[in-house]
This record gives structure tokens, C-alpha cells and sequence, in this order.
């Protein structure tokens, strides 16, 4: 195609947003308000086990975590934190665990993007919750499927013993840690650990097991602690001398580089990662890319006016998701494909930082169309109907098979039920997408907007299949089903097993347990909720999508593998 042409080609979004009209207004003062209220929350989960606690770490002669990721960052960047919610309302019986008491998270380190796995010794000493566990895992799981370069700052006490039953033995808990670091080796994706603190218990089997070990001064890495090797042997000696820092540099030979304190050690592993070659990146295709030329037409604060944050209505309120994408894109440029058919699913090429993406995304507006024997209806918006699974499964293989990464955009409800969708072959369509999306080799990267209930999260790609990141955006609500429907659901089961008891409810009774339920569902669809439990990697500010989704790209660009795609049985 010629220049002139290409100029002409219509693929630029226009919007019809008017971030000035009631609606909008009133959206925006309620997400500005949800935002700044889980960015409060996210304030106090960084100050970790409170100042008490700082104040410990500092009288150690040592510093926080954060302090320490700090130090370790090229000046001027900041960590994208990962996990930061997770363990968040659990464990109060215990005092709580703020962000797992582990904090981990992509930043750049002598100009390298890297992962970042750091301890923080002011909550139980650094102890692994069984969150603790999955959180690293989960870091280690993002730097293997994007071959990320891995740095741990160690500072921990070991497992949690009051609840080692589950953080001990299972596929998911500590030792996976250790069998990752083995495989990530393999792999050749470079690890390196940064000993500052306690590293005791099987737990010193991380840095040995990573390409460089640091070590400061007055730090113990050992398999027992003193007081465990006079009970287990009954031999009595200091921290120093079963593991110290002198020790491992001068007789067992265990640590590559001792430092006197954490400055000069996180200067020593700044120094190694500068080091570290450059492995070929991934086939993806990438345009010249331009921060300002090619920046999106609209500004992304208007992504505050578009969902209504009540989660009574938010996902059910109709917007035009193309407005969402007119956003995120570069020059707000989106070649659609099939833009005619199968409407409550959008999908289409673009381009974000440079990078070439295909998008699947839920139409929230309902659409009209004309089914194959002449009929006219109007779809729901946010559905997912059979033509709507059969083009988005299309897209998906057309995309494994051009090697372009795929952003999913959700706000789904699930798939039609009723008998035309009977009818139509929704199982059979449905099952083709899943099928598409579980088998995709490219890089898949998620975020869920509003709701993401059933069937239409798994379709969307949720967390089961494998997106190399997930993100929300505060309206997030994710469950089997609508907490309305839900409630209803419940409540009428509960009326049955209390009538086969011989009892019935009054109309107020039944209110009461009415509010009841749908406010214990209503907190489990909360977007904290899921991401407590690492259901998400991370909880965005609405205007800063287009930013993580560049850095997720980046990341997913370090992965050179490119497996072939095989789409295997899709009923047809």
C-alpha cells in the first residue's frame, strides 16, 4: 500500500464521549474517589509492620525492603509493584501480613527491566505465609514466561510455623521456589540474591541456588539456627560461626561477594547486572514508536467517565468499548476486524508503544443483528453470543498464527443461555474460543474493567489461562455470577432448606438475609478481594493502562521462544 493510501485507510477511532455531561461527570467524581481510596490503601500496605518495626530494622543497621529496592533502581524510575494487595485481610488473627510480607515487581536496574523479589523483615521477620509462598511463586512464574532477569533481596526468618501445614508441602508452596530457581537456571534466565538479613531453614536453598550470592555483614545463612543445632546435636556455637558472612567467603566457599553493609552490597549487585549480556528478543513486530507522535488522540483521564464504579450498576451500565481502545492505542489507530458481525465482541489490530497487538474486547453497548435466517434482534452488550465466540476465536488463531500478542479487555457477563442461543450452538462456539485462547502460544495479557463472571471470564482468558499478566482496573468484579443474581440465587436456596426444616421467614426476615448474602458476595467480587488472593498481578489507576500495558509488552518482548501453534479439536 502506497503512503498515500495508507492515509487515507478510515482505521482511526473517533470518540463521542463528552467528558462535560452529567453522566460523565458524575462517573469521573466516583472513580476519582474509588482510586484515591485504594491508593490510600495501597500507602498503608508500604508501611509494611509500622514504624516499630522500621525502627527495628534500622537499629539492626539495616535497611527496609523498600529502602533497599530503592537503592537497587535506576534513579529517576520507580518499581511497578506487583502483588501489592496480596494476604490483604487475611491472616488477622495473627496480626495480618501486609503485602505478604514479600514485595515484588518489575523495575529497571542499570537499564535492564528486571523482576524484583525483596523480604520484608518488618512484617513476622520476614516470615513465608502461605501468600508469601504463592506471591514469589508468581513472580518467578512472570519472569520465566517472559525470561525476565530475577534479582532476590533476602532478609526472612523462614516459614511461618504456626502455619507450615500450608505453606510447606503442596505444588504451590515453598519448595516450588526452589525447584523454579533450578528450572529458571535451566532456562538461562539470569538470578542473582542479595543476602541481608536472616536467609535460615530450607529457605537457604534459594540464593545457593542462583548465579550470584551476596552477602553483608552480621547476615546468617544456614540450615539451622544455633539454638536448633544445641537441640538437635548439642553443639553450642554463634550465628557467625555456623553461617556468617565471614565464614561463607573464607571456608565453605558458599557466597561469591561479601559487603560490609546493604549500600555497598546493593552497589555490588548493580554492578553485576550491568554485566549481564543481551539475549535476541521476541518476533513481534514493532514500528517505530514516538511518545508523543504516536500517543492516543484522547487523553486517558476520560477513562474515569466511562463505568459507573456502584457496583450495583457499574458493570451493567452500557459504554462504547471502542472508546476504551481510542485510549490505549497508539494514535487511537485500530484496523477492526469483522466489525460488522458477532458485535458484543470487538476485536482488531493496533499497535501499543510500538509494539503490534490484537485485541479482544466486550462491546458494553447492545448491538443489533440479523441472524442466519433473516431475523433482526438486538444483542446485550457485554453477552458473548455464538457468531461473537466464533469471529473472536478466529481472531485469536489468525493471531497464533501471525505471532501478534493479545490484549483481552473485559467487562463479560458470560455467554446467551436461553433456546435460540440453545439453538445456535453457544456450547459448541463457546467451547471453540476456550479452546482458541487455552492453546494460544502468544504472549496474552488481561485486564478486567468491569465485571468478569463465569464461562466469559475463562473465554476472556482469567487467571486459569495463563495470561502472562492480569490486571484491574478498581471496577473489577469477578465471580460465577452477578452479585444480584447471586444473592437471589442463594437466598431462595436457603428459603428451601429452612421450609424442608419447618420454618419460614417473614418478608422483613427475608430482606435481612437477602442484604446479607448479597454483602458477603458483593466483598468477594471486590477487586481487593481477588487480588488478595493473586487472582490479579495488580490493581490499576484507569488512566494509567496504556503505561502497564507497555511495560508488560516489553517484558513479554525479552521471551524469544515462539512455540507453533496447534489449535487442536474445535467443533465446528
Amino acid at each position: 500500500m502506497s503512503a498515500p493510501d495508507e492515509a487515507k485507510l478510515n482505521n482511526v477511532l473517533t470518540s463521542t464521549l463528552d467528558p462535560g455531561s452529567p453522566r460523565a461527570r458524575s462517573h469521573t467524581a466516583a472513580m476519582t474517589a474509588l482510586v484515591a481510596s485504594i491508593r490510600a490503601q495501597e500507602a498503608q500496605i508500604r508501611e509494611g509492620g509500622g514504624a516499630k518495626a522500621i525502627e527495628a530494622q534500622h537499629a539492626k543497621k539495616r535497611l527496609t525492603a523498600r529502602e533497599r529496592i530503592a537503592l537497587l533502581l535506576d534513579p529517576g524510575t520507580d518499581l511497578f509493584e506487583l502483588g501489592l494487595f496480596a494476604a490483604f485481610g487475611m491472616y488477622e488473627e495473627w496480626g495480618g501480613a501486609p503485602a505478604a510480607g514479600v514485595i515484588t515487581g518489575l523495575g529497571r536496574v542499570a537499564g535492564r527491566l528486571c523482576m524484583i523479589i525483596a523480604n520484608d523483615a518488618t512484617v513476622k521477620a520476614g516470615a513465608f505465609f502461605p501468600m508469601t509462598a504463592k506471591k514469589v511463586i508468581r513472580a518467578q512464574t512472570i519472569a520465566m514466561e517472559n525470561r525476565i532477569p530475577t534479582l532476590y533481596l533476602v532478609d526472612s526468618a523462614g516459614v511461618f510455623l504456626p502455619l507450615q501445614e500450608d505453606v510447606f508441602p503442596d505444588q504451590d508452596d515453598f519448595g516450588r521456589i526452589f525447584r523454579n530457581n533450578a528450572v529458571m537456571s535451566a532456562m538461562g534466565i539470569p538470578q542473582m540474591t542479595a543476602i541481608m538479613g536472616m536467609c535460615v531453614a530450607g529457605g537457604a536453598y534459594l540464593p545457593v541456588m542462583t548465579d550470584h550470592v551476596l552477602m553483608t555483614e552480621g547476615s546468617g545463612l544456614f540450615l539451622a539456627g544455633p539454638a536448633l543445632v544445641q537441640a538437635a546435636i548439642g553443639q553450642k556455637y554463634s550465628a557467625e560461626e555456623l553461617g556468617g558472612a565471614a565464614m561463607h567467603a573464607q571456608i565453605s566457599g558458599t557466597v561469591d561477594y561479601k559487603e560490609p553493609n546493604d549500600h555497598l552490597c546493593i552497589a555490588r549487585l548493580r554492578s553485576l547486572v550491568s554485566r549481564v549480556g543481551q539475549r535476541p528478543g521476541a518476533p513481534f513486530a514493532r514500528a517505530p514508536f514516538d511518545p508523543e507522535r504516536d500517543a492516543p488522540r484522547y487523553p486517558a483521564s476520560d477513562l474515569y467517565a466511562l463505568l459507573d464504579p456502584d457496583p450495583a450498576k457499574g458493570s451493567a451500565s452500557g459504554y462504547d468499548m471502542h472508546e476504551v481502545i481510542a485510549r490505549l492505542v497508539d494514535r487511537s489507530a485500530f484496523d477492526e476486524y469483522r466489525p460488522e458481525y458477532g458485535r458484543t465482541l470487538l476485536c482488531g489490530y493496533a499497535h501499543i508503544g510500538g509494539t503490534a497487538v490484537g485485541i479482544v474486547a466486550n462491546q458494553k453497548t447492545s448491538q443489533p443483528q440479523t441472524s442466519h435466517t433473516g431475523e433482526k434482534r438486538m444483542e446485550f452488550g457485554g453477552v458473548i453470543y455464538s457468531e461473537s465466540a466464533d469471529k473472536a476465536a478466529r481472531f485469536i488463531m489468525d493471531c497464533n498464527q501471525n505471532l501478534v500478542p493479545l490484549i483481552f479487555l473485559h467487562d463479560v457477563n458470560g455467554f446467551m443461555v436461553g433456546r435460540d442461543a440453545e439453538w445456535s450452538g453457544i456450547i459448541r462456539s463457546g467451547a471453540k474460543m476456550v479452546s482458541a485462547v487455552s492453546n494460544s502460544v502468544v504472549p496474552k495479557i488481561s485486564v478486567i474493567l468491569g465485571g468478569s463472571y463465569g464461562a466469559g471470564n475463562y473465554a476472556m482468558c482469567g487467571k486459569a489461562y495463563d495470561p502472562r499478566f492480569i490486571f484491574a482496573w478498581p471496577t473489577a468484579r469477578y465471580a460465577v455470577m452477578s452479585g444480584s443474581s447471586a444473592a437471589q440465587t442463594l437466598v431462595e436456596i436457603k428459603l428451601r432448606q429452612l421450609e424442608r426444616e419447618g420454618k419460614k421467614l417473614s418478608e422483613k426476615e427475608k430482606e435481612e438475609l437477602l442484604a446479607s448474602i448479597k454483602a458477603t458476595y458483593e466483598e468477594q467480587t471486590d477487586c481487593r478481594y481477588a487480588a488478595a488472593r493473586l487472582w490479579v498481578d495488580a490493581i490499576l489507576d484507569p488512566a494509567k493502562t496504556r503505561e502497564a500495558l507497555m511495560l508488560a509488552l516489553e517484558a513479554a518482548s525479552l521471551n524469544p521462544d515462539a512455540p507453533v501453534f496447534r489449535a487442536g479439536v474445535l467443533q465446528t
